[in-house]
Parts: C-alpha cells; structure tokens; sequence
C-alpha cells in the first residue's frame, strides 16, 4: 500500500431520475463506475476497472499504470527525452515508463487525494474535487491549482470540466482515462465505432509522435465509417477534424442498445483499446482476456511542448486552462 490509506478514500455517488449511477473516486479523481439501464431494462457497469476503492492504492496497480479511469495530469501523454523548453529555462522530467516521460511522471494527477469540494444533488448532480500541484512536482514549474467537475445530467451525459491557474509559466495538459465496454463485461470486439477524424500522428517504436502526421485514408484504422471495431489492437492519436464540442467519436453495442457519443474542446482523440488487461485484481463487471475495453482521451497532441507544429500547452499566469469532456449515452 501506499502512504494513502484505506480509510482515505471516498467514492461519491451521483444519481438521476433514471436511476444511472455515476460513482467518483477521490483517488486520482477517478471514474470508479457507471452503471445505466440497457435495451433489456438490465442495470450494467460500462466502466471497466478494478472492482474495490482498495486495489487502486496497490503496488500492483502503480507498476500497471493503466490509470482505470483517472484524471491524467500534468501532461497526458508521453514526452520525448524527458525534457522541456519554456523560453530559456529546461525542465527535466521523470523518465522510468518505457524510457519516457509518461502520463505526468511517476506520481501524477492519478496517483493523489484529491479534495472533495462540493456535491450537489437532485437534479443534474455533481461533484467538484480539487488538488494542488506544487511548483517542480514531478518537475513541473509553477504551483498549478486544478479542479475537476463532474456531472451526470437527466439526459445520461457525464460531463467533465477540468480547469487549471497557475503562478508561472508551465504546460498542462489533462484528460479522463476511463476504459468503456458497453456491454457491460465481456469483449468490445463486437462494438462499432466511429472518429470523425482523417488523419493520426505518426509515432515511433517508443509512440512517440514524429511530428508527422499519417492519412488515414484505406488505412485499417480509419474509422470515419462506423465500422467494427473487431479483434483490432489500438494505442493512436487521431486529429480531430470537427470543430470544437462537436460530436468526436461514437461507440454502439446492439448487444445491449448502448450509444455513446463523446465532445470536447481538444484538438485529438487518443484511442487505447488494449489487447489484455492485468489480471491482478477481479473487475467490476467479468471482462474478457482479449480486447476487454476501449479509452477515448480528449487532449492536445502528446510532446506538444518539444514540437512548435502542434498546439501550444503553454499556460500562463493569469491564464485558465480548460478541458471540457462529455459523454451522452442512449439506449436504442
């Protein structure tokens, strides 16, 4: 265990007039659940991640780094050489994960307690939690005060609104890592997905982005078509052709009925579906061994601050950062 104890963590329950649940970890700001009814009036958990608050302060869990979930900061994504420019002052980064810098280093935003601001209830519930980061955690200039909001409407939209200040220049760059099956355990293999995006970035052996970016057209991954997402391993940034809080990406299951549409304010989509996830601990729903889930992470381009043709994740003081995340579900 880690110095977190057990006794520390607090799951938030979120309920609507439909009866879905949306249940909040203050550990890493976590996605822990979301359970809504199918097209068969079932009750079915489409987060896929470890079944009790517990697991998530396990050895297992860090050396994983799988994020089930969680809010993912400083920089989500990877950063190349472990380093970055800000005007004339270099910052270096932890390095361990795969030989680069990883999802906001060795103890990111998905490793912390966050606080428990605010709840509100009854109609359109939420909870805001919030944690600072201090200057150089992780390597990082400026003390960053970061909130993160989390709604679940009437209409079975989970909305998420990150926001960041801070007192020197320094570069953010958050997102939501929640794994999804829609047919609440089992394999996605059978579901279909649509990303309304043409191109992805070219990454190499490390995925690490280039700087070039790869047309999608008669490629495998192309997915502007609502197709079969199949027996298909992804890890890819697609760059996002709609316009801002525009529809990005739809997954169907006709198994349960189950849509799910996601918008954001981001530039691309990250889309993980891992061939296998660890089997250290029992999952909140029975997943399959192959293919269990797919990610869908809004953010700005990966190693944006070492490249001046991506998006600037620069942030100032005096400056709000803001990510804004939905996901709409419906039942056919």
């Amino acid at each position: 265990m880690s110095e977190i104890q057990k006794s520390d963590l607090k799951v938030i329950d979120l309920i609507n007039s439909n009866k879905s649940r949306l249940q909040i970890l203050n550990y890493g700001a976590t996605i822990f659940s979301f359970k809504m009814h199918d097209k068969n009036a079932d009750l079915i958990d489409l987060v896929v991640g470890p079944r009790q608050p517990e697991d998530y302060l396990t050895t297992e869990y860090r050396e994983e780094n799988k994020c089930f979930g969680a809010t993912i900061g400083r920089f989500a994504g990877r950063i190349s050489e472990g380093k970055f420019k800000i005007d004339e002052d270099e910052y270096e980064l932890d390095q361990k994960k795969e030989g680069v810098h990883l999802h906001g280093g060795e103890s990111g935003f998905q490793y912390k307690l966050w606080e428990v601001e605010r709840q509100t209830e009854g109609e359109n519930p939420s909870v805001t939690l919030s944690y600072t980061s201090e200057h150089l955690e992780e390597g990082y200039p400026g003390r960053l005060q970061v909130k993160a909001k989390y709604t679940l409407t009437e209409n079975d939209e989970i909305k998420i609104s990150y926001s960041a200040k801070s007192d020197k220049a320094t570069i953010v760059n958050i997102t939501n890592h929640s794994y999804f099956n829609l047919n609440g355990g089992g394999s996605v293999s059978d579901h279909f997905m649509q990303v309304n995006a043409s191109k992805i970035l070219e990454l190499d052996e490390k995925n690490l982005p280039t700087g070039n970016l790869t047309k999608l057209k008669e490629n495998p991954k192309d997915y502007r078509e609502n197709k079969l997402l199949g027996n298909r391993e992804l890890d890819d940034v697609y760059v996002l052709d709609v316009m801002e809080n525009e529809v990005h990406a739809q997954l169907f299951s006709s198994l349960s009925g189950i849509k799910m549409k996601l918008s954001s304010n981001q530039s691309v989509l990250v889309i993980y579906s891992p061939e296998a996830l660890p089997d250290s601990w029992t999952y909140l729903s029975p997943i399959d061994n192959k293919y269990p889930a797919v990610a869908m992470e809004a953010q700005n381009y990966p190693d944006a601050p070492n490249f001046r043709n991506f998006p600037s994740s620069l942030l100032k003081p005096g400056e709000l950062y803001e990510n804004n995340i939905t996901f709409t579900f419906s039942v056919k």
